[in-house]
């Protein structure tokens, strides 16, 4: 019986789509924003919400989970160094997904998958003092 082993298959074989993932967590964790389709996002979301919860604790044993889960260290180490602690205090939704619509070549419903403490065109830990400094 397959009871609670659901999973978005999104068109690929098993080793495909947890490495495809997996590479866009990590490019989720370096430039804190993609812009993937829906499906692909939301399973990216599920993810990169679980690698937060494992950076939060901050152990070494949950540091190589996260890296056999990932396998790139450098996004480990930002994970781990930035985004977990500045999720310390939150218990749940670290990323969001913004709808952007249909894509223009084939009509699949793009989106943008970012951190919630960022917003678009903004350093993740800047302020609106800096913002008016700045200006």
């Amino acid at each position: 019986m397959r009871h609670r082993k659901k999973t978005f298959k999104i068109g690929r074989t098993d080793s495909h789509r947890k490495s495809l993932l997996a590479n866009q967590v990590c490019c989720l964790i370096s430039s804190k924003e993609i812009t993937t389709t829906l499906v692909k996002a939301k399973e990216t979301k599920r993810i990169a919400e679980k690698m937060v919860t494992l950076a939060k604790s901050g152990t070494l044993h949950d540091r190589r989970r996260a890296i056999s889960k990932l396998g790139d260290t450098q996004a480990v180490k930002i994970l781990f160094e930035e985004i977990g602690p500045a999720f310390k205090d939150r218990n749940g939704g670290y990323s969001r997904i913004i709808q952007l619509g249909p894509r223009i070549g084939d009509a699949a419903e793009m989106c943008i998958l970012q951190w919630v403490n960022t917003t678009s065109g903004e350093a993740p830990n800047s302020t609106s003092k800096e913002k008016a400094a700045d200006k």
